[in-house]
């Protein structure tokens, strides 16, 4: 089920402190498929882990892919992975891109909210919407000016930009005075990616103010318990194989599935990557990914296999 490609490194970039871009080219000198705005790849890295990075460049291309990647002083070994082993000219596998932070192009009016290196996704939507003559602009936070990577081509691109960076500023953003300049409306749309904090303050105040809707991207996942009546013990039925699978407290949904020989397609194990997305039809869920918005969970129609649970005595997964 896994769909790779194969790639090499074309071009390391120093974008900011600390953040660099890595061009990605096909090795055939061909195409990659394409992709839509708010999509991210899969990089398998020299040290056998599997990272996400959205992509930043115009979704038009399709001779190259563009990641930006922060080194982050807590990295588990990614991004110093890629900051320190990445060589241009180095073959590297990546996986077809995903899209859970997809742009609403029907949008009268668009918000794209970036904090430090979530910019990298935000950039993207801004060339998308800016190619199609659509009405938007764009929030950019950093602690320091230096830091803030992508500025000339954010600047080169004409849209209404506030650019907030601490150290200038004395202190955050005010993130309720910026969100409420707008009414709420049917057709306006906001977009957030950034760190954590920012986006828990972004889902609240959007909440509170009446912008319904509200779209975010986690670069890190959310510790989400599981629900009070969640079933320790449940059977999952695959229904394109036939099989039944029992699942227990002591092993993952997604570590049973590939215990008995199931190929899932899965990244990053903690739901926030959606590699391991699973069409649900039948039974209850208990979701516990960083991906799906409210209402897809409310739906059930679909699952991150590999933190979520059930809350039902069965599960039917389109397997």
């Amino acid at each position: 089920m896994s769909n790779t490609l194969q790639a090499f490194v074309h071009t390391l970039r120093y974008e900011a402190q600390d953040t660099i871009s890595v061009e990605l080219r096909p090795v055939d000198g061909g195409e990659f498929p394409a992709f839509t705005a708010g999509s991210h790849i899969d990089l398998h890295l020299p040290n056998g882990l599997v990272r996400s990075y959205s992509l930043s460049n115009d979704s038009s291309e399709r001779h190259r892919y563009v990641v930006g990647v922060l080194r982050d002083r807590a990295s588990r070994g990614g991004s110093r992975c890629v900051h320190e082993s990445l060589r241009v000219g180095m073959p590297i596998t990546i996986d077809a891109p995903r899209n859970h932070f997809a742009l609403d192009e029907s949008a009268t009016h668009s918000v794209l909210v970036a904090g430090g290196i979530g910019i990298t996704p935000m950039l993207c939507m801004a060339r998308r919407l800016k190619s199609q003559g659509h009405s938007f602009e764009m929030l950019y936070f950093a602690r320091e000016r230096k830091s803030a990577a992508f500025l000339d081509e954010l600047k080169a691109l004409g849209m209404p930009l506030h650019l907030h960076f601490d150290a200038e500023a004395g202190g955050p953003p005010d993130l309720r005075a910026l969100l409420a300049q707008r009414s709420p409306d049917a057709g306006l749309h906001h977009y957030a990616c950034g760190p954590t904090p920012m986006l828990d303050a972004f889902e609240k105040l959007c909440a509170e103010l009446g912008h319904a809707n509200a779209h975010i991207e986690r670069f890190t996942p959310v510790e989400v318990k599981a629900s009070s009546d969640a079933r320790a013990n449940y059977t999952v039925e695959l229904k394109r194989s036939g099989r039944f699978i029992q699942i227990t407290p002591d092993k993952s949904l997604l570590d049973t599935l590939l215990e008995a020989g199931i190929d899932v397609d899965h990244s990053c194990c903690e739901g926030v990557c959606g590699s391991c997305e699973t069409r649900v039809l039948e039974g209850v869920p208990d979701h516990r990914d960083s991906v799906l918005s409210p209402k897809e969970r409310a739906s059930n129609k679909v699952m991150m296999v590999c933190v979520s649970g059930c809350k039902s005595d069965t599960l039917v997964l389109d397997i």
